[in-house]
């Protein structure tokens, strides 16, 4: 008898997946165990393994399609079986069908600039069919006709160039694709997986968590000098990050009331420490996670924090390495900026942002003198963490990088 297999639920934030590539073609025989799909979240590409056996008889999320969780992804059965009905009743369901007319663009590289929407100047010509027709997703007919578009100046995106709806959002009439001056223009593109994800997940945290933010200067004399005497001898070079991941997650030994999080009808104390690490990407925002970061050395740390950023901008984090977040740290320091505030990392009760350091005037033993400073704020959920115990942590963390050595212990 037919089973249906559906797009699964690979993380807690997706509502949706996008076929990253087939392992199967229809007609192959599928145990239960073999591969049958590469599924690219919110976060990352994932392979996912058939429960199921049987012959492959149905695909329904081609490579490259959007679909939304539980919609069918395929169906297994008996060599010539009928599942027209199975069908059927998924053609009842308008929502994840529509869903469906939607491919995944593939993105730009880090290092390029995304590329400017198809025009008619500048686009290869659309694919036709056999009969010299444009091939074109009903949607995307309708799409072009409401918006007064020539359908047959479009690029399809879709298998074998057919028009789906992104195309037609995507479109810009070359008349309007060249800048002109004194004339408004502007591009549209559609919002990926990760950052319709951040967008919500961000928007909540902000309007339900009440932020309140401390800002501490450090010296950074002393760690600056233990990074370049660890540099000399260790395999593993040492970064300022990896002395920020070390110095707070002793200090969140310290101050467990700060490795917390806001639970609803409970506040939940971690005794572990597992550290999440913003690490910018081109969708967005991915926040790898160090576990037990109090317990490894700045090379484990520094080794860890590699890999783990490595992993994310390829998009093959596993959900292991993104989840289970006890207080997250944002470094843009490399990027120049002195001091900035983060949105708290559901569901940490807090985050700490890096800024970068700077050699200024300070005074010393009553002489001006020059010093390398580093600023940081704590933004707190303040149903969590008091004022008052922020600013301990933070001289706690502030004490550790101005005296390396205490927290090597």
């Amino acid at each position: 008898m037919a089973e249906v297999v559906r797009m699964p639920k690979l993380s807690d934030t997706m509502t949706e997946g996008v076929v990253a590539d087939w392992h199967k073609k229809v007609g192959d025989n599928v145990d239960s165990g073999d591969l049958l799909a590469e599924i690219e979240t919110d976060k990352a590409t994932m392979e996912f393994e058939s429960f199921q056996e049987g012959t492959l008889l149905y695909i329904g999320v081609e490579k490259g399609q959007t679909a939304p969780v539980d919609s069918i992804l395929a169906i297994l059965g008996d060599s010539g079986e009928d599942i027209s009905a199975i069908l059927e009743a998924e053609k009842s369901q308008p929502e994840a069908s529509e869903s469906k007319e939607e491919p995944k663009k593939e993105e730009p590289k880090a290092e390029e600039a995304p590329a400017a929407p198809a025009t008619a100047q500048s686009a290869p010509a659309p694919a036709a069919s056999s009969n010299g027709k444009v091939k074109a997703s009903p949607l995307a007919k309708k799409m072009a006709e409401e918006k007064g578009v020539d359908i047959s100046q479009i690029t399809g995106t879709g298998d074998g160039g057919r028009i789906v709806k992104s195309d037609v959002e995507n479109f810009t009439p070359a008349a309007a694709s060249k800048a002109v001056f004194g004339q408004e223009s502007y591009r549209d593109e559609p919002v990926s997986q990760m950052r319709k994800t951040i967008a919500r997940r961000l928007s909540e945290s902000k309007f339900t968590a009440p932020h309140f933010y401390l800002t501490i200067e450090i010296n950074m004399d002393n760690a600056m000098a233990a990074r370049k005497a660890v540099n000399e001898v260790a395999d593993v070079k040492v970064s300022f990050n990896d002395f920020v991941i070390k110095a707070a997650s002793k200090a969140l030994k310290k101050h467990p009331n700060i490795n917390a999080a806001w639970m609803g009808d409970k506040i939940r104390y971690n005794d572990h420490v597992h550290v999440g690490v913003a690490v910018a990407v081109p969708d967005g925002l991915l926040v790898p996670v160090v576990r037990f970061a109090d317990t490894k050395s700045l090379s484990q740390i520094s080794t860890e924090v590699k890999t783990l950023a490595g992993k994310a901008k390829d998009k093959k984090l596993q959900p292991s390495e993104w989840e289970g977040n006890t207080f997250s740290i944002s470094n843009l320091g490399m990027f120049g900026i002195e001091e900035f505030t983060a949105i708290i990392n559901p569901p940490d009760s807090c985050i700490m942002a890096v800024g970068g350091i700077v050699q200024k005037p300070i005074v010393k033993d009553g002489q001006i003198v020059p010093g390398n400073m580093m600023k940081v704020t704590l933004s707190c959920d303040h149903r969590v963490v008091d004022g008052a115990s922020g600013a301990e942590f933070l001289n706690s963390f502030k004490g550790f990088l101005e005296n390396p050595v205490t927290m090597m212990a």
